[in-house]
């Protein structure tokens, strides 16, 4: 492995949120810049105002490009898109806040496709803010897939000996077993295995969860879902020559991930692949969008209104979501 250090490009957020603070926070411990090149998109002024709040020496150096950042510990390197007015209240909802959020990451794919940062990793937005400013997205995923012009990604879920790619998420179950099939499994598999293999990982071991209890217990279970759904994608892969197993049944292969054996469990539907990932670790779980350009990671928490500017927030899950954008970061030479 080389000793390039990867840039991840962190977007400020919702500046009347915790971002500013939580951002501060973290590059004020300098195992950061041990692990990757820290890259602020967002508002120097406004990290200026946090460094104040949570009493950090740190210095703002306000940059133009990637290419004059200087990653030095104690100074935060900050593209400055000077967006959010020096009086703009915390905790407060502001459709300027939100539109900044917006122009932040629509910054941050700009430098992604230009191959100057490795990872995105997200401060949290608020999305009422995010509307309000006149972006009709759910979140990031979305806003995120269509900056880039990308109609399918996937979330991944990691925790610490646990990484969980999702085949659907937010849908009621019923709706998710209908939207299981061949395809939409096979490309999952392939947005994760890509990820890995970017990052590092030559032949990723990768495990499939069934659907149905003991997955399907070949028919004794549910209508066949396995044979049609999942079985498939996973036969296909496999002639690739990609080390994968399954459908398995999903409570022993999570105890069996739990315990090192896989890089990638595919969950099928919510809530069987965020239980087991919460149970590991909700402080330090981290939420990541693949099959983009480069791979992005969001702390697993919301904009915090009710403490933001009081100099409180915790950063442990930003913290988090840099190890792991450095961890999953494209491998440059």
């Amino acid at each position: 492995m080389s000793h390039y250090l990867p840039v991840i490009g962190i977007t400020m957020g919702d500046a009347a949120g915790v971002g500013p603070e939580i951002i501060v926070k973290s590059l004020a411990h300098e195992s950061v810049y041990q692990q990757c090149r820290p890259l602020v998109i967002g508002d120097a002024k406004r990290l200026e105002r946090a460094a104040q709040i949570v009493g950090s020496p740190a210095l703002v150096r306000r940059i133009v490009r990637a290419s004059d950042a200087r990653y030095e510990p104690g100074a935060i390197d900050c593209i400055d898109l000077g967006l959010i007015p020096a009086d703009l209240p915390f905790g407060k909802l502001s459709p300027i806040a939100g539109d900044a959020a917006y122009q932040y990451i629509a910054r941050a794919v700009d430098l992604a496709k230009a191959n100057e940062i490795d990872a995105i990793c997200t401060a949290p937005l608020n999305k009422e803010a995010l509307h309000a400013g006149g972006h009709k997205f759910p979140g990031h995923t979305e806003m995120l897939a269509y900056l880039t012009g990308i109609d399918e990604v996937s979330m991944m879920l990691v925790a610490p000996q646990l990484r969980v790619i999702h085949v659907t998420t937010h849908i009621g179950i019923i709706d998710a077993i209908r939207k299981i099939e061949p395809g939409l499994v096979k490309r999952t598999i392939e947005r994760g295995h890509a990820t890995l293999v970017k990052a590092g990982i030559a032949n990723p071991r990768i495990a499939v969860c069934g659907i149905n209890p003991h997955a399907g217990e070949n028919g004794l279970f549910g209508y066949g879902e396995e044979e049609e759904k999942i079985v498939p994608a996973v036969r296909e892969l496999r002639e690739r020559g990609w080390n994968i197993e399954g459908p398995l049944p999903a409570d022993t292969l999570f105890f069996r991930a739990g315990r090192g054996d896989f890089d990638l469990v595919v969950a099928m539907y919510h809530d069987q692949g965020h239980g087991p990932v919460k149970v590991l670790g909700l402080e330090a779980g981290v939420n990541v969008t693949v099959g983009l350009e480069v791979v992005r990671t969001s702390v697993d928490h919301g904009t915090a209104f009710d403490i933001a500017g009081k100099g409180i927030a915790d950063e442990r899950s930003l913290l988090e979501a840099l190890r792991q954008g450095t961890e999953l970061a494209t491998r440059r030479a």
